[in-house]
């Protein structure tokens, strides 16, 4: 049996009740919970944005419910909350695996729209918080609509997809102990994949292209016997399906700097220290800049020590320890989010 203090059981002090709410432009039935504190309100609140990967309303992984942590804590401290089932997942409606983040930030927007119109909901103190992904969903949104009067990225990205993703690749490989030879011959592979995805929009071209490259790799490989290629070369596909999927040709070249410079409403910004995902110091250098650079004078940027990409605190900060930490998200970091909405008031 996992041990997860903080998942919190019923009976709530607040009500909670199942929603659903339209996606008018993609003609999509979303489904996700409400909870709103007891009392005559109006109340402040929040949708709540997963990261990345099909995610159920509570950002259900390892064993972890995040975003029923987070919506039980903020609800006890006076903050309505909205979280929701990904297109595509559980009771959410749609296709996942055709979508990109621009699909998913139309969700998102759809659920603050929705929010706003709720009897009990202050409609000057609605906002996004968004994790991961979720946190560059926030500010495509907040950039275009004025309706967003704060959002909050929790690890979300400053910096590119690809620059992300290849920082994460070397922190991850470094901190499992792979050898420095090792972590060059890969990232530079990586490299060459992602210049075949961002040049050549056909798909089955980019996938040979993609085959090409990597059997190459393989046949170069010393250390591999013959049966090691043959295993590796069966499996090729499984490696390059994802990179051409809509998603990941959308994720790789989507730049955060193009909606945080257009971001005016207030924002708070939180990264662990021990993220390896996205790695912290860059990040929230880069949300600094770029807030600085719309002239945006209501923004806070936090770093909460010893905690992971999931907001936990952590030993190495590897995706293998999520799983087997019983904390789901660092009070600490709740304290910030709920602060710093109540605040707004």
């Amino acid at each position: 049996v996992l041990k997860r203090p903080q998942e919190p059981k019923p009976p709530f002090p607040y009500k909670s009740e199942d929603v659903t709410f339209l996606n008018e432009k993609a003609n999509i039935e979303l489904a996700g919970t409400l909870t709103i504190p007891e009392g005559k309100g109006p109340f402040p609140a929040v949708v709540m944005v997963t990261g990345s990967g099909q995610q159920n309303r509570d950002e259900a992984l390892m064993g972890h419910k995040p975003f029923l942590v987070i919506a039980d804590y903020l609800t006890k401290n006076g903050i309505a909350v909205l979280r929701y089932d990904d297109r595509g997942t559980a009771k959410s409606k749609g296709v996942f695996a055709t979508s990109t983040t621009y699909d998913f930030a139309d969700d998102a927007e759809a659920g603050l729209t929705w929010l706003k119109k709720q009897p009990l909901i202050d409609q000057k103190h609605v906002g996004i918080a968004g994790h991961s992904e979720g946190g560059l969903i926030a500010p495509i949104v907040a950039s275009r609509n004025k309706n967003v009067n704060f959002i909050i990225l929790i690890a979300g990205p400053g910096i590119n997809g690809e620059d992300i993703i290849m920082a994460q690749s070397e922190i991850i490989s470094q901190k499992s102990g792979v050898n420095a030879d090792e972590i060059k011959k890969s990232l530079t592979l990586n490299k060459e994949f992602f210049d075949i995805v961002k040049k050549e929009p056909d798909n089955a071209k980019a996938k040979e292209a993609c085959r090409k490259l990597l059997e190459d790799a393989l046949n170069n490989e010393k250390s591999l016997s013959d049966a090691e290629k043959n295993v590796q070369i069966k499996a090729m596909d499984s490696k390059i399906d994802p990179i051409v999927s809509p998603w990941f040709r959308t994720f790789l070249v989507l730049e955060p700097k193009d909606y945080l410079t257009k971001t005016k409403c207030p924002v708070l910004a939180l990264n662990g220290t021990k993220d390896v995902q996205v790695p912290y110091k860059e990040d929230l250098e880069a949300i600094d800049k770029y807030l600085k650079i719309a002239g945006n004078k209501h923004y806070t940027i936090m770093k909460i020590e010893g905690v992971n990409h999931l907001f936990q605190h952590a030993d190495t900060g590897l995706p293998t320890e999520y799983g087997n930490i019983e904390e789901t998200f660092a009070p600490e970091a709740l304290k910030a989010m709920s602060d710093f909405i109540l605040k707004l008031k």
